[in-house]
């Protein structure tokens, strides 16, 4: 068939929306379709058999996008809408395959060109928006209304998670939704892949790990704090990878007003093709996110180290991992210090736990699992073309 992505970011960088978008690009080339890939002026070029990469028009004086909603990313979006309703008018596309926003001008376009529509679900934008700008949250009914039109207007609805699979049923044909979550990042061989994490740490210490931004709703507050109620006698270190240099400046500051100057390492960003290589260092995978639904892509990877993941117990984690494959806290400093300390002190959990979530990724959340879910999604939509 011949597709149109709307990948409404950045592409290609090394973050998790865009290696997502990725994949899916290639999982459908490599399935003899034709893709346009419409994204931002932004990001860097890649080629792929039957992958085409359009850009939409410059918005001037953007040279990024952070994560999030942000006014930079809607002028982004209105000149990417603008490239995608001329693209869909001259070409014939059998299918347009929309990426999180992108639904709202591809659901308008659907009303007078009909084309079979996927939605590819990563959150529920109309609580995003009245989360990030509060004077909207009085309009979340009518935003809420909004979105739920744009979704009945799909053929398929594809959510990276069960909970927003639950919700888009109350509305929409319970085969039309597919849960197609995400997979461990891809690694590649990288000019850092000598690094070694132990030269930070003193003989015998345990070498807990994150990797991942720095935004608050990752919890760096409140792994710090819980750090700082661990007694001295334990030996370990955590080394921090990625976060924006505000953002890491910040968080030095409050480790150092904590007392874990000798503790705490910020090593920085470093390509996410060496993710791999890193997480095979640790001894001890963090996530102390605070808030969230969506499972953030990272661990996935971690799973795929099979090493032993400290986590808090919120959604963002338990609809992946439970206390079977995984330590699984309140979110709180006192019950993530806990957690740690009974990690440290066993050695043989930290391997049944560790052993469990590569079992498990490899099962319900690998490569070849979430290409085998597309492909399905998609068949059903070639079936049905002679209707379109």
């Amino acid at each position: 068939m011949r597709i149109l992505l709307i990948a409404p970011q950045p592409f290609y960088t090394e973050r998790g929306t865009p290696i997502a978008v990725r994949l899916l690009a290639e999982t459908l080339c490599d399935d003899g379709h034709q893709v346009d890939l419409l994204t931002y002026h932004l990001g860097t070029d890649i080629t792929y058999p039957n992958l085409t990469v359009v850009r939409c028009a410059a918005v001037p004086g953007i040279r990024d996008v952070p994560i999030g909603i942000s006014l930079k990313k809607i002028l982004c979006d209105i000149s990417l809408s603008w490239r995608m309703l001329r693209m869909a008018w001259r070409t014939r596309y059998d299918v347009i395959h929309a990426v999180e926003e992108s639904l709202f001008p591809a659901a308008f376009l659907n009303v007078f060109q009909k084309r079979r529509l996927v939605y590819d679900m990563d959150s529920l934008l109309s609580e995003q928006l009245a989360d990030k700008w509060q004077a909207l949250r009085p309009a979340i009914r009518v935003l809420g209304a909004l979105e739920r039109a744009a979704i009945r207007r799909c053929d398929r609805v594809l959510a990276v998670c069960e909970d927003l699979a639950q919700k888009v049923r109350e509305y929409v044909p319970a085969q039309n939704v597919i849960v197609l979550p995400d997979v461990p990042m891809p690694s590649s061989v990288s000019s850092i892949d000598n690094e070694l994490l132990r030269e930070h740490l003193r003989a015998g210490e345990i070498l807990l790990l994150y990797v991942g931004n720095l935004e608050h709703y990752q919890g760096i507050d409140l792994l710090l704090t819980a750090l700082s109620h661990i007694d001295a006698s334990h030996s370990y270190k955590l080394i921090v990878i990625g976060g924006a240099a505000d953002h890491i400046e910040q968080y030095q500051r409050k480790a150092a007003e904590l007392g874990l100057g000798d503790r705490v390492q910020f090593l920085g960003p470093r390509p996410v093709g060496a993710l791999t290589h890193y997480l095979d260092q640790a001894d001890i995978l963090m996530s102390p996110r605070s808030l969230g639904q969506n499972t953030p892509m990272k661990i996935y990877s971690y799973m795929q180290a099979g090493k032993p993941i400290l986590a808090t117990r919120i959604r963002s984690h338990t609809q992946v991992l439970d206390d079977t494959c995984a330590l699984l806290t309140a979110p709180t400093p006192e019950a993530l210090a806990g957690g740690l300390v009974r990690l440290l002190q066993d050695s043989p959990l930290r391997h049944a736990l560790g052993t469990a979530a590569a079992s498990r990724v490899e099962a319900e959340f690998s490569l070849p699992v979430f290409q085998r879910r597309l492909r399905g999604a998609y068949e059903g939509l070639a079936v049905a073309r002679g209707d379109v």
